[in-house]
């Protein structure tokens, strides 16, 4: 197994700076993802890694040794790709064993692995058609055996699944994590999706402008997002960030949003009376009840296991994911409860969490 590092990479393309130092430490047979939205330079540092893109400043290093100078082949990365890259002239067969026959591989050893890979791919049944003929998945499936039969140090996947349609992705990163589980080796996952990185990856790396704005487990990001960003970008439905400010009574610290006020917990250093600060509840922290707030119903989204109430406050909107069906309507007078710790804080300047 194989560690990779990035020390304060950087990318800039003429005057425009697409990464901005770049710090990750991975661990070897770590699964990871770099997420966040287009144009926010995950595809860019997955291609530094790979070789395919030059660094223009910073340090990249496999198995503790600086690649920086290294070709693609000498880093010994498989990359699979969103458009699958697949020869159209070949079977499936051919396309899977065809760097080990560019490596002079003996025939009879190719076909034993490919057969052997076809296998727990589920693609046994057709090594002999072509791409043209396969489904969509398949022929993710088939790129994906052509990177693991090289047996390399590490795996690189950007956004591989962004062409399939939604049942299918969901059972296509399931065989990708069962194969990571089985393979051990250490991979980068490109995503736009947050629920395919939230379900896959053992840490995840959020990115926006070309920055790493948090770097933790999934249950951590979630939980404790670091900005306001990643508090806003992880969750569905997302989190509904509004203004405030710090404010202090009888010894208890809370948040004053318009005439309203909110119990907070900030940790003391952060705390200052007057300061003003972006907040918002996780829609599954947001509890229908007798006491609390008054609101009223905006809006009703059924979808299936639960209904995602959206509440009209004096203090703003709030989103509270009710399970199952609720027997309510637009316009309907509610009360919504919310614990302190529940409550996530951001400066209204940095948008670091408090």
């Amino acid at each position: 197994m194989t560690d990779v590092r990035l020390k304060e990479v950087s990318k800039r393309f003429g005057s425009f700076q697409v990464c901005h130092n770049i710090d990750l430490d991975i661990k070897a047979g770590e699964f990871i993802t770099l997420l966040g939205s287009s144009g926010c330079g995950k595809t860019t540092t997955l291609n530094m890694v790979a070789g395919l893109e030059d660094s223009t400043s910073g340090d990249i290093l496999i198995g503790g040794r600086r690649v920086n100078d290294l070709s693609p082949v000498e880093r010994d990365v498989a990359m699979v790709f969103q458009n699958y890259a697949l020869y159209p002239h070949m079977t499936v067969a051919q396309n899977i064993g065809f760097t080990l026959k560019m490596r002079g591989v003996a025939a009879s050893v190719i076909r034993e692995k490919v057969q052997k890979l076809a296998a727990s791919l589920e693609l046994d049944h057709v090594l002999e058609r072509f791409p043209a003929q396969l489904s969509g998945g398949q022929q993710q499936r088939v790129a994906i055996g052509r990177a693991l039969i090289r047996e390399p140090r590490i795996f690189l996947f950007d956004e591989p699944f962004s062409n399939l349609d939604a049942s299918l992705r969901v059972k296509m990163r399931t065989e990708v994590k069962q194969l990571h589980v089985q393979q051990n080796v250490t991979s980068i996952f490109v995503t736009h999706d947050q629920e395919e990185a939230m379900s896959i990856s053992d840490r995840i790396a959020v990115m926006y402008r070309g920055r790493v704005e948090q770097f933790g487990t999934p249950e951590e990001i979630y939980a404790r997002p670091a900005t306001r960003y990643v508090a806003s970008f992880i969750g569905s439905p997302q989190i509904e960030l509004l203004d405030g400010v710090l404010a202090e009574a009888n010894g208890s610290m809370f948040i004053r949003a318009g005439e309203q006020t909110l119990p907070v917990n900030v940790a003391p250093r952060n705390f200052k009376v007057g300061r003003p600060v972006e907040f918002g509840v996780r829609p599954e922290h947001v509890r229908l009840g007798e006491t609390g707030l008054e609101g009223r119903v905006h809006m009703l989204q059924p979808v299936g296991p639960a209904t995602h109430v959206n509440i009209d406050t004096a203090a703003g909107k709030f989103t509270a994911s009710v399970p199952g069906f609720l027997q309510a309507k637009t316009g309907d007078a509610v009360k919504i409860d919310i614990q302190a710790p529940h409550v996530h804080v951001f400066d209204k300047e940095t948008g670091v969490r408090l």
